[in-house]
């Protein structure tokens, strides 16, 4: 008999079984006086403390129990399921062993709780957060063979703080604690944290830190609590420095030479080719400057670790500029290990020797790559990459990398004939570590600024219609405030495109065949114009999406102004048939902003929101009546709108099917604004599930105008009514994150299409499942690697 129910839904169907099945009764696998143990929970009693608080402390406490239970979903426990009905396996691989071990979760017993501990453990932590003398008893409730436990705890009140005392003497690391006390985290007022007590005197040690004791740490500060001397459930604080500190922990130490081992092995050192510390005599013919750089075979210049270190003779330690060299050093790319040891020289005067051990990277790399690929447009293809890299080209700690690449894409499917499209070139960078520029640039960052300096050339085929050189160069600079914020200036980013050949098939699409129903399309003529464009970039990024945040943002912004100065230079004025040429081709001149804005809640580890606004504007002007086709904007596709095919959106409501193509080509516009939600969820492991929408469009800053005066892509024009012609689509989609590596599939569905009638634009009572013609149209399955934003 035929299935009712469509393909689509049957995975469902199939999870939904999953759960029903899940939801019988764990119990009936439990042996005779075995109960599974279902959690616990803490009530506070308390008369004193407000609704608020109890809460709070409440979620503290139920946070430090332990055992966890067995986890569960909807109220149901799947994995503890799985491993009930998992025969015991024979050996440890195969499903079963899967389903029980990996899979599955062994049941957690009321055996397995250890309620005394747990009783402590609430009183301990009760107490660290002010509430002396707490107290707290357990209770078991059981029924069915589940058994839970409750816990009760009179915390009583909080002890206040009433009064903070540093404690004073003649040392000189006391006068620098008391330096310190007016940033104090222990206020009058609030209350008594073990918590808030640690942090202070980390806070301490910090601050020592940078005044020169290396040696002190935070262990050697006592915070003494009396709660005696005070009524009224309040303490006095006295922080004073322990009498066993050592000597050292309490000397101001300075820099006294600075030693760079910058062909480090450990093997050496075992071998007697190194020793650290390193007398006077054996250090002095390898002085530059004021720091010592011990390297025999001249692999390195000096210079780039005079650059790079920040600690000199004669220095203060400080903690700061320790880190800042070590993430300089780090930064410059050309070291596997970095290390730093400060070894005593002069005791007396309290000096020491910074010591840099650098293991460098390997210095040349050759790298082959294949990669196989498919995008929701019908093309599948390939692609061969041989990079070579030498991070060490001039001795300076630049990076020098040379690339050759072939790739191939040919079309597998869809409504109409495709050709093939063949793409061969080459590519160089050279990136030197510090702003070459007639100016002096300096930077506390713990990144090293670089100079880019970039060369390309493409040759690409479309067979059958086109073939194209495409030549490019860039100089400029990349720098980093910090690890959130980070700049780059292109000063010239020059790209040439010219045609070698295009057929009569594809002039035939530019200039349209009545006879065949093909309208002409002029705008197909600019992928194939002669394109001269040189501009400053600048991009900005910033992000703390690293950090461990609930709310964490991500923001990059572009901004490309191409042939500004010399357009403005020669007067040129394309629209008054005034056009400016620059070897012959004439050269482009506009104004582009791009902002990319994203934004992430971590609901738990297991599930987050993503979400991703895009808005961008190409203005032409002087020189230029259109943009560039290769800086135009593009949706569709598996990192944009994936409810429509690769670059087959838009512009506005102009409808793509019209035009009767014999290919597929792409749809360019002048202005973007694209949205994006994404809900994602980790069920097992490496594998996830996602449930996105997708929303926005492209649009032209003017009309296409031919010249017999019509307009070849109507509604594609920007206009007060652009909010309705924004598409909309949705769908779900599977993620397989296997750390290095994140495949994904996303099947999408349009729910908003913008090139239908404006009164019907809403799809949603077009839905047929059951019509092959309809899925294959409009069920779009995206596979790519990495998420989309």
């Amino acid at each position: 008999m035929k299935s009712q129910f469509p393909i689509y839904f049957r995975p469902f169907i199939a999870l939904s079984s999953i759960a029903i099945i899940s939801s019988c009764s764990n119990t009936k696998f439990l042996k005779d006086r075995q109960m599974l143990y279902t959690g616990a929970e803490v009530k506070i009693e308390s008369d004193s403390l407000p609704k608020k608080q109890k809460k709070a402390l409440k979620a503290e406490l139920e946070e430090n129990l332990t055992p966890k239970p067995n986890s569960s979903f909807l109220g149901l426990r799947p994995k503890l399921y799985a491993y009930n009905i998992a025969k015991e396996p024979k050996k440890e691989k195969g499903f079963n062993y899967w389903l029980k071990y990996k899979f599955g979760e062994k049941p957690v017993l009321l055996g397995d709780v250890d309620k005394e501990f747990n009783k402590d453990i609430l009183v301990n932590y009760s107490e660290n957060k002010g509430y002396f003398n707490a107290q707290a008893k357990y209770d078991t409730v059981s029924k069915n063979k589940k058994a839970h436990v409750i816990y009760t705890v009179k915390p009583g009140n909080q002890y206040l703080i009433t009064r903070v005392k540093f404690q004073e003497d003649s040392t000189l690391v006391n006068q620098e604690i008391q330096n310190l006390k007016d940033k104090s985290l222990l206020k009058v007022g609030n209350p008594f944290d073990l918590g808030v007590i640690k942090a202070e005197r980390e806070r301490i040690d910090n601050g020592l830190k940078e005044k020169g004791f290396y040696y002190f740490h935070p262990d050697n500060i006592i915070v003494q609590a009396d709660s005696t001397v005070a009524k009224n459930h309040k303490v006095e604080l006295n922080v004073k420095l322990k009498e066993q500190t050592p000597y050292l922990a309490t000397q101001q130490f300075s820099i006294d030479k600075v030693v760079v081992f910058p062909n480090y092995n450990i093997r050496d050192v075992k071998d007697g080719k190194y020793s650290v510390p390193m007398s006077e005599d054996s250090l002095s013919k390898y002085a530059y400057e004021d720091i010592y750089v011990i390297d025999p075979e001249h692999k390195f210049k000096p210079r780039i670790f005079d650059r790079a270190l920040y600690f000199k003779p004669g220095d203060v330690y400080n903690r700061k500029d320790h880190n800042l060299t070590l993430s300089r050093l780090i930064s410059l790319g050309v070291f596997k290990f970095v290390k730093n040891e400060f070894v005593v020289s002069d005791s007396l005067n309290h000096k020491f020797d910074a010591y840099y051990l650098l293991t460098p990277r390997q210095i040349q790399s050759l790298r082959l790559e294949t990669l196989g690929r498919t995008n929701s447009a019908n093309y599948g293809g390939g692609e061969v990459n041989l990079n070579w890299t030498h991070r060490n080209f001039f001795r300076g700690a630049e990076q020098f990398k040379a690339a050759v690449y072939g790739a191939f894409d040919v079309q597998l499917g869809g409504p109409k004939d495709a050709n093939n499209i063949i793409r061969v070139g080459a590519n160089t960078q050279l990136s030197i570590p510090r702003i070459v520029a007639p100016f002096r640039f300096n930077s506390s960052s713990a990144f090293v600024p670089r100079t880019n300096i970039n060369l390309g050339y493409e040759y690409q085929s479309r067979t059958e219609l086109y073939t194209l050189h495409n030549f490019n160069a860039s100089f400029g600079y990349v720098w980093k405030e910090n690890v959130r914020k980070e700049h780059d200036l292109k000063v010239i980013d020059i790209t040439m495109v010219a045609p070698q050949t295009v057929t009569e098939k594809y002039r035939q699409q530019i200039n349209g065949d009545p006879a065949n129903g093909i309208p002409a399309n002029p705008t197909l003529q600019r992928v194939v114009d002669k394109q001269l464009i040189f501009a400053p970039t600048y991009t900005y990024t910033y992000t703390n999406t690293t950090s461990p945040k609930t709310n964490t943002i991500y923001y990059r912004g572009m901004l490309d102004l191409a042939g500004n100065i010399t357009g403005l230079l020669t007067g040129a004025n394309a629209k008054k048939g005034d056009q400016k040429n620059i070897f012959g081709v004439p050269f482009s001149q506009y104004a582009k902003m791009e902002h990319d804005f994203r934004f992430y809640h971590k609901f738990n580890e297991k599930t987050n929101f993503a979400s991703r606004i895009i808005a961008g504007i190409a203005y032409p002007y002087g020189n230029s009546e259109f943009v560039p086709y290769s800086r135009q904007f593009f949706v569709g596709g598996s990192n944009s709108i994936r409810a429509f095919r690769a670059r087959t959106l838009g512009p506005g409501s102009y409808d793509p099917r019209t035009q009767n193509a014999t290919f597929y080509f792409d749809q360019s516009g002048d202005i973007k604004l694209e949205m994006n939600a994404e809900y994602r969820a980790n069920i097992y492991k490496f594998l996830n599930v996602a449930a996105f929408v997708d929303a926005g469009n492209i649009w032209l800053v003017n009309d296409d105008i031919n010249e017999q005066g019509i307009n070849t892509r109507p509604g594609g024009k920007f206009s007060k009514d652009f909010l309705s012609e924004v598409a909309v689509g949705a769908g779900v989609g599977l993620r397989l994150d296997f750390s290095i590596l994140v495949l994904r599939l996303d099947l999408a569905m349009p729910l908003k299409v913008p090139y239908y009638e404006k009164g019907d634009r809403w799809v949603l009572d077009r839905v047929k499942f059951g019509d092959s013609s309809w899925r294959k149209d409009n069920l779009i399955l995206n596979i790519a690697i990495g998420y989309p934003f």
